[in-house]
């Protein structure tokens, strides 16, 4: 037992021994590693240190290069400066001495003129004085005051102008339908010819057919509540009379008036009629009207192959259809105005949308209720602008009574085109009282004029016969008293279309055989 402990002791000192020789032996030959690998760095260093140098020092030169070539670019720069410094310096200087050059001209040449002026003065006055004895010697001669002179060359000199125009007016005027009567002929009639519109004539009332007399009896209610509550919510007046089977529906609100009639149509179709009722069916037909505005706007747009227009300014437009101009319907009136704008314009070479638009839109302003103050062609005129319408049609609006002064050729056919289309035979209707008053307002203007004998309106006033006295209206002023009373007629009436002044002047020499 001891001995194999003892061999186990030495066993392991011998182990121990051999190990530590090993790790000797391993350290020194790191350590020697180490120097090596420490000089080897050593020595890298020292060249890349070199290197570095070499490396910066070229750098630096480059820099150096660099340098002296950039200053010598803004040397030769400045240098080249200066040169154009100088060079304007010397046009200015030379431009100096021009200005000093021109001054001084200038005031010779003022000098010059003063002395010029003081002897033009001296002149003038010698002149004056010159004149002022040829007047005394030419007013101790004639007889006639210098004044009175002036006066009787003036008045020949006025009555020979005036001589004058009227001739070449005449001349003028005989040229220009010479040339344009037979285009402007040509253009109406083929617009008319190419325009069809139906009119219809509207009044202000509405009749409505009752299936029996005893209908009469639900419209009215019991005390009369039926129709009192239906006129309150209408704002039109109900008349039932002797009329057998009928009813009347009078107010001068169209829109209203149809918005009645239809209510009440639909109020004796079913039968029952109260309060109640009533309100339903006038809500229905208010309703249906509001559509029914719509839909004739929409038709008259398609109509004219004009685009959509604002909303608002559809539902104005469709109002028209209930309104009525001397009996002419306001609507189908602006689709013929519409066509009549548009085909005259495109035979003159202008823009036949815009212009058909123009003269469609022309009455707008008739929509309008009547408790808004302005004329329909202002009030047209407003709405258009307000809706974005180009200035042209605006100006159409505005300008086709004369209210504004016209900017463009549309706006004179847009007025024209409204008198063909309200002047037209079956047009419009007239009551007997205003159509001779309108005759003895022609005749009564016409026999104003000194001259006159006899007066005749003729051709339902589209024309004025006006017969002169031969002794005191020659031929040349019959021309001019012509001009004279189209003028005034023009001033002070209103009426549709045209009128033709005649003046005839005839010479009659009588010769009695005895």
């Amino acid at each position: 037992m001891l001995t194999t402990t003892l061999t186990a002791i030495f066993a392991f000192l011998v182990g121990f021994f051999v190990y530590w020789i090993y790790v000797r032996v391993k350290l020194g030959g790191l350590k020697n590693h180490i120097q090596e690998m420490l000089e080897n760095a050593r020595k890298e260093g020292e060249t890349l240190k070199k290197e570095w140098i070499l490396e910066a020092k070229d750098e630096a030169l480059k820099i150096k290069q660099n340098a002296e070539e950039e200053y010598k670019q803004k040397l030769k720069d400045v240098r080249e400066a200066e040169k154009e410094i100088l060079k304007k310096e010397s046009n200015l200087e030379r431009r100096s001495e021009l200005l000093d050059q021109r001054f001084e001209n200038i005031q010779r040449q003022e000098s010059d003129l003063r002395q010029k002026e003081k002897k033009i003065e001296q002149k003038r006055e010698e002149i004056e004085v010159l004149i002022n004895q040829q007047k005394k010697k030419l007013e101790e001669i004639s007889g006639l005051s210098s004044d009175e002179a002036k006066q009787l060359l003036m008045n020949e000199m006025i009555e020979k102008a005036r001589m004058d125009a009227q001739i070449k007016v005449k001349e003028i005027r005989e040229q220009a339908l010479l040339n344009a009567n037979k285009e402007a002929k040509k253009i109406i009639t083929e617009a008319i010819q190419r325009s069809a519109a139906d009119h219809t004539a509207e009044t202000t009332v509405t009749v409505v057919n009752l299936p029996n007399e005893q209908m009469k009896g639900r419209v009215i209610g019991r005390e009369g509540r039926n129709i009192r509550h239906f006129e309150s919510l209408t704002g039109i007046e109900l008349i039932v009379d002797d009329t057998p089977e009928a009813v009347v529906l009078s107010g001068f609100d169209p829109i209203r008036r149809e918005v009645a009639r239809i209510a009440l149509e639909k109020l004796i179709q079913n039968g029952r009629i109260h309060p109640a009722r009533i309100e339903e069916m006038i809500e229905k037909a208010s309703q249906e009207i509001e559509e029914s505005i719509i839909q004739a706007a929409q038709d008259a747009l398609m109509e004219l192959q004009l685009p959509p227009l604002n909303p608002e300014m559809m539902h104005f437009i469709g109002r028209l259809k209930y309104r009525t101009s001397y009996g002419q319907n306001v609507l189908k009136h602006s689709i013929e105005v519409g066509w009549l704008t548009g085909l005259m314009a495109a035979e003159l070479g202008f823009d036949g949308t815009l212009a058909k638009r123009a003269g469609f839109l022309h009455d707008l302003g008739k929509a309008y209720d009547r408790n808004v103050e302005g004329t329909h062609a202002l009030i047209g005129g407003e709405i258009a602008r307000r809706y974005g319408e180009n200035e042209i049609v605006v100006n159409a609006i505005e300008s086709h009574h004369n209210e504004v002064e016209m900017i463009h050729p549309i706006s004179a056919l847009v007025q024209a085109a409204d008198a063909i289309s309200g002047s037209r035979r079956g047009a419009r209707g007239q009551t007997l009282e205003s159509y001779i008053h309108r005759m003895e307002k022609l005749e009564e203007l016409s026999n104003s004029f000194s001259g006159v004998s006899k007066t005749y309106a003729i051709q339902a006033g589209r024309e004025v016969r006006v017969i002169v006295e031969q002794d005191s209206v020659s031929d040349r002023d019959a021309d001019l008293l012509a001009e004279d009373i189209a003028n005034k007629i023009q001033n002070e009436m209103t009426y549709p279309g045209q009128i033709k002044v005649t003046v005839v002047r005839e010479h009659r020499s009588i010769s009695y055989a005895k």
